[in-house]
């Protein structure tokens, strides 16, 4: 191994460097406090767990996502978190129980075996809020606005909302009678988008021809609040669970458009991401020229029941480090105050100034034997300087 080599970082692994540590950090704290305003309560769950909590009930892909280690005291495998949600469901459900509803929020690093994207990130920082305790629409509702409301504070102008409900998928494949091998090659084709891959496959595999024909129309049910309607037609006479699945779709776009009229809403009744564990309503925001989602999430019953507690649950999740580069939203510059050297009762007052700035919140940098010029003045905009005997700020000429 080189020099060089000695010091690179494993692929998909990044530093963040102090001009954009200020502002992911800024844009973290301004999140959390607009998650505090809703009443949503902060959680730091561990970056290790035994992998029967961690993975548990989130489906294979979360599985292959998460590094796995032998715990040296106990022996049991363990799993770096790739997610929090499963953290945040345990939490709800076993460490900090509670009657109704349960917001929680969090923020921190989650680890991936491999990246997500092309050239997407192995150690996200993931933050975002979920809600246990109320199965009722307006649970879903108001966690797409706070969704939405994170996208608007981290100065994302242009907003597209993606919205789907897993219950049309998962309602067709039961009517259907397809086995779970069956399920996972149909989820499969409709992930990718390939429409005419899927109807060679219903014409090889369903046999009721209503069933069939309600399974081929569904990867052409994307577009506007216009699909819905068509949807509705095409549908006729589909399970009642995917009748009810379009009406909580209908009721969430038209509150939505009510609260957020400058979002665009699309909607794609053949998404199936998350059919693992999520089992209503789904959504995703993007923004133009950025092909991943910048946050998503859905409803998720059930999960809880593995640590005791089966509650309802929805929530969503974002890339802070994502927001801050493609946001567009206003961070103070970091402006400071330089302190000159100084001794005797000169520095012993120098000192007692710098404190009482520091403590109305200023950036105050002493100068150090050997500094270099140039790089305190790129940081210092003011200087204290000795007036009459008393120590003030002043610009720097």
């Amino acid at each position: 191994m080189t020099q060089a080599d000695r010091w690179m970082l494993p692929d998909g692994i990044a530093e963040i460097l102090p001009a954009d540590a200020v502002q992911i950090e800024t844009l973290r704290r301004r999140l959390l406090d607009l998650y505090h305003s809703w009443g949503y309560e902060l959680v730091i769950p561990p970056m290790l767990e035994f992998t029967e909590s961690l993975l548990v009930g989130m489906g294979r892909d979360l599985d292959l996502s998460t590094f796995k280690v032998t715990d040296q005291l106990s022996g049991r495998t363990l799993g770096i978190r790739a997610d929090i949600t499963p953290q945040a469901a345990r939490i709800d459900a076993h460490s900090f129980p509670r009657a109704g509803a349960n917001r929680l929020c969090y923020a921190g690093h989650v680890v991936h075996t491999r990246p997500r994207t092309a050239m997407g990130s192995r150690a996200p920082i993931q933050i975002g809020a979920e809600l246990y305790g109320v199965e009722s629409l307006q649970a879903d509702i108001e966690i797409i606005s706070l969704m939405l409301e994170s996208l608007q504070i981290a100065g994302i102008a242009q907003i597209h909302l993606d919205l789907g409900h897993v219950a049309i998928y998962r309602s067709l494949a039961e009517a259907a009678g397809l086995d779970e091998e069956q399920r996972r090659e149909l989820f499969a084709l409709l992930q990718s988008k390939a429409s005419a891959d899927v109807q060679r496959w219903v014409q090889d595999n369903v046999t009721d021809p209503q069933v069939a024909a309600w399974l081929r129309a569904l990867p052409g049910l994307a577009g506007g609040r216009e699909c819905l309607v068509r949807a509705r037609e095409l549908l006729s006479g589909a399970p009642t669970e995917l009748e009810a699945a379009l009406t909580d779709l209908q009721r969430v776009a038209e509150a939505l458009a009510q609260r957020y009229p400058a979002v665009e809403l699309f909607f794609d009744l053949s998404e199936v991401r998350g059919y693992d564990y999520e089992t209503g309503l789904v959504f995703a925001v993007y923004t133009p020229g950025h092909g991943q989602a910048l946050a998503n999430g859905g409803r998720y019953n059930g999960i809880g029941a593995v640590f005791g507690r089966d509650r309802p649950a929805t929530g969503f999740s974002s890339d802070l480090v994502s927001l801050n580069t493609l946001g567009r939203a206003a961070i103070p510059a970091d402006c400071a105050i330089l302190a000159p050297l100084a001794e005797g009762a000169e520095g012993q007052s120098l000192w007692r100034t710098v404190e009482e700035l520091r403590r109305n919140g200023e950036v105050v940098i002493a100068t150090l034997p050997g500094d270099a010029e140039a790089e305190v003045q790129s940081r210092c905009d003011r200087e204290l300087v000795l007036d009459n005997g008393d120590w003030v700020v002043k610009p720097r000429g």
